[in-house]
């Protein structure tokens, strides 16, 4: 018996929630599995962009409703009628869904309540950091249909050692929550009933921080691994003597000498 919640039918594929300086972004097609559809794949890019421009919002939780996080891809978009041109704009759609994620000023928390197969095992990878619930399934199961998880595959290699990177791309297994996080593809995981207040407990300590070392932390992080390390070097010297002039930071310093005399 399914027991998902059935959204209203003019019910957004994205609802946005606040709690303060944290921002809530819940996929809302819990019977179809949260599929990252042409659609949701919208939904969530345009609701990603209105966050970059909030100087208020601070963090973001990455949540979904119903059994799965995401199931991936519609199927019923990849099928007999779909020319490879269309496929092209699709995976390109979705690789910039992704790329907004990472350039996103503020940190992005997924909540992985249940399964996440292929584009959505993907779309944690992505997430600057993870909590998933015990009950937690990850997999890049494409290969099951014959299609090699490609683009999850380039999330994925960036989150786990090579060799179980392969290993979930070569079988397409699942794996659980607490292996997931020995591989370094969540960082926490908990009980469900634990899985709100765990997250909200993460955002609460990243919100109570500077929001524009946390941005510029950020984006000089995921720059610098892309890099060698003499120009990695660099460009981290350069970032961390802009951020020691903010205002924060100085004030930060301040009281921590004073205290320390």
């Amino acid at each position: 018996m399914n027991t998902d919640p059935v959204p209203a039918a003019d019910a957004p594929l994205v609802r946005v929630e606040r709690t303060g300086a944290i921002v809530r972004l819940t996929l809302n097609h819990g019977p179809k599995y949260n599929v990252l559809s042409r659609a949701m794949i919208a939904a969530l890019t345009a609701a990603l962009g209105e966050v970059a421009r909030d100087p208020a919002a601070r963090v973001v939780v990455l949540a979904a409703d119903g059994r799965a996080f995401s199931a991936g891809h519609d199927l019923n978009e990849m099928g007999a009628d779909a020319a490879a041109e269309d496929l092209r704009g699709l995976f390109a759609d979705c690789s910039a869904l992704m790329l907004t994620i990472q350039r996103l000023p503020q940190p992005v928390i997924a909540r992985v309540q249940g399964v996440a197969a292929a584009a959505g095992c993907q779309l944690v990878a992505m997430c600057d950091l993870a909590v998933a619930s015990s009950d937690a399934r990850f997999a890049v199961s494409g290969i099951n249909l014959g299609l090699f998880c490609s683009t999850p595959s380039v999330a994925l290699s960036r989150n786990v050692l090579a060799k179980p990177a392969l290993e979930m791309l070569l079988t397409g297994d699942f794996i659980d929550a607490a292996t997931a996080r020995e591989r370094g593809l969540v960082n926490r995981v908990v009980a469900p009933e634990a899985l709100d207040a765990e997250v909200m407990k993460l955002a609460e300590s990243i919100a109570a921080k500077s929001p524009a070392a946390i941005a510029a932390g950020k984006r000089l992080f995921y720059q610098q691994r892309e890099l060698g390390i003499e120009a990695a070097y660099r460009a981290a010297g350069e970032v961390m003597a802009a951020n020691a002039v903010l205002p924060d930071t100085q004030a930060g310093i301040a009281r921590f000498t004073k205290k320390s005399r």
